[in-house]
C-alpha cells in the first residue's frame, strides 16, 4: 500500500464518521435541528414556567371581573339583669361605581403581555437550542477530521516502521510519523471534550439529564448549505420590527400603564354604597298598666325598624393623586423602553443581514476554492514523496496546512450558522 493512498483518505471534503464521532451521530434516527426546536419548545423548564405566567394573568384578570361581596352583620344586645333586648340585621352592598372596568382593562392587557411574554421567550429559546446544535455540529466535524488523520498516520507509521525494519528507510521518518501521530492523538482527545461538553450544553436546553443518550443526525455543512437555499422574508423592516414579540410585549406594557391611569382616575372618584337593616326591640318598664279591658298588665311589646339609605364616599382630599402621578410617570417610562426595544430590534436585524451575507460568501470561496485547492496540493505532494521527490516531514507540513484549512472552513460554516440563527432571531420565531 503506497503513502499516497493512506494520506488520501485524509482529504476528503466530508470524511465519514470513524468510530471516534460515529457514537455520537446516527443519520437516521439521531436528533435533527427542528426535533431539537419542538423537544426544547415542548419541555424545557423556563419556558414552561414562563407559560404559567400565562395562567397566573388569567387568574387576575378573573378575579378583577368580580364585584365585592355583600356585606351582612348580626347584632343582638340583652339588658344586664334586665328583660329588654334587641336583636339587628345589618346589609351592606358596594356598588363599585365606575371601577370593575377599568380594572378588567388593566388586566386584559397583562394577559396580553404574558402572551407576548411567552413568545418572546420562545424566539430566544430557538436561537438558544440552535446554537447549541450547531456548536455540536461543529465539534463534530472537527472531531471526525482528526479521526481519519489519526487512522491514517497509524496506518503510515505501521508502513514505515516496516520499511525502516528492512532498511529501506531511515528511521527518523518513522520518527517524525510517530511524533505526528500522538500530538493527532492528544487533539483528538481534546476534541472529544468539546464535543462531549457540547452535547451536554445541548441536553440541558433540551430538559434532558446530562447522563442521557443523544445522538444528532445532521452535519453542519448540511444544514449551512440547506438554510442557504431557504428564502427569507421579504426586508420590509418597519413589518419585521412590529411583529417582533418583544417589541409588542413592550408595546403592551405601555397600554398597561394607559389603562393603570384610567383605573387610578377612576378610583378618585366617588363611590356609593347601599345598606338596609332591620331591627327587633323587646322592651318595657317595670310598672303595671291599664290594658283596654281595666285590668292590670305590664308595659312591654316588640317593637320591628326596617331602615335603608346610601353612603357616599366623597373625594375630598384623596382623589388617588399619587397613583396617578405614578401611572403617569410609568407610561412615560415604558414608552421609553418601547422605544429602545424597536432601535434594538432594528439594529439587530441590519447587523444579522450583514453578518449573514459575508458569512455566505465566506462559505462558498472555502467550498469552492480554497478546500479543493488544498485537497490538491496536499495529493501533488504526496505524488512527489512517491515518487522520491520530496520527503515525509514535506508530507507532514502540508498536512498540517491541509488541516487549517478544513478548520477554518469548519469555523467558516460555523459563522455562517451562528450568522442565520442571528438573523432568525432578528426576524422573530423561525425555524
Amino acid at each position: 500500500m503506497m503513502l499516497a493512498t493512506l494520506v488520501s483518505t485524509a482529504a476528503a471534503a466530508q470524511p465519514p464518521a470513524s468510530p471516534s464521532a460515529a457514537r455520537h451521530v446516527d443519520p437516521v434516527n439521531g436528533l435533527s435541528l427542528d426535533q431539537a426546536i419542538a423537544r426544547a419548545l415542548d419541555q424545557e423548564p423556563s419556558l414552561r414556567a414562563a407559560r404559567s405566567q400565562i395562567d397566573v394573568a388569567r387568574g387576575m384578570r378573573e378575579q378583577s371581573s368580580l364585584r365585592p361581596n355583600p356585606i351582612v352583620s348580626f347584632e343582638h344586645r340583652e339588658e344586664p339583669r334586665g328583660k329588654d333586648n334587641q336583636t339587628m340585621v345589618s346589609l351592606e352592598w358596594p356598588l363599585d361605581l365606575f371601577r370593575r372596568d377599568a380594572r378588567v382593562a388593566v388586566a386584559d392587557r397583562q394577559v396580553a403581555a404574558a402572551e407576548l411574554a411567552v413568545g418572546d421567550r420562545r424566539r430566544l429559546l430557538i436561537a438558544a437550542v440552535r446554537a447549541r446544535y450547531g456548536e455540536v455540529l461543529a465539534a463534530l466535524r472537527d472531531l471526525r477530521l482528526f479521526d481519519d488523520l489519526v487512522a491514517a498516520s497509524e496506518r503510515q507509521h505501521d508502513l514505515l516502521r516496516a520499511r525502516v525494519d528492512e532498511g529501506a528507510t531511515a528511521p527518523l521518518e518513522r520518527d517524525l510519523v510517530a511524533v505526528e501521530l500522538r500530538r493527532l492523538e492528544s487533539e483528538r482527545l481534546l476534541q472529544t471534550g468539546r464535543v462531549e461538553a457540547a452535547l451536554i450544553e445541548l441536553k440541558r436546553i433540551l430538559g434532558m439529564q446530562p447522563g442521557a443518550t443523544l445522538m444528532v443526525r445532521e452535519t453542519l455543512e448540511g444544514v449551512v448549505l440547506r438554510e442557504s437555499g431557504a428564502a427569507l422574508p421579504a426586508p420590509d423592516v418597519t413589518s419585521i420590527i412590529e411583529q417582533r414579540a418583544d417589541v409588542r410585549q413592550s408595546a403592551a406594557q405601555v397600554e398597561i400603564a394607559g389603562a393603570k391611569i384610567e383605573r387610578a382616575e377612576r378610583e378618585g372618584r366617588f363611590d356609593v354604597n347601599l345598606f338596609a337593616n332591620y331591627s327587633r326591640m323587646n322592651s318595657g318598664f317595670p310598672q303595671l298598666g291599664v290594658a283596654p279591658t281595666g285590668d292590670l298588665t305590664p308595659i312591654r311589646s316588640v317593637f320591628h325598624y326596617i331602615a335603608a339609605g346610601a353612603m357616599v364616599t366623597v373625594p375630598l382630599r384623596n382623589r388617588n393623586q399619587g397613583e396617578l402621578a405614578a401611572a403617569r410617570a410609568e407610561q412615560d417610562g415604558v414608552a421609553l423602553t418601547h422605544e429602545a426595544a424597536r432601535l434594538t430590534a432594528e439594529t439587530e436585524l441590519a447587523a444579522a443581514r450583514t453578518r449573514d451575507d459575508y458569512a455566505r460568501q465566506a462559505v462558498t470561496i472555502y467550498g469552492s476554492g480554497a478546500q479543493g485547492l488544498a485537497r490538491q496540493n496536499l495529493a501533488v505532494v504526496e505524488q512527489s514523496f512517491q515518487l522520491g521527490r520530496l520527503r515525509v516531514f514535506d508530507v507532514l507540513t502540508e498536512r498540517r496546512r491541509y488541516i487549517d484549512v478544513e478548520r477554518g472552513y469548519t469555523d467558516a460554516l460555523r459563522a455562517a450558522f451562528e450568522a442565520r440563527t442571528a438573523l432568525n432571531q432578528a426576524i422573530g420565531e423561525r425555524r
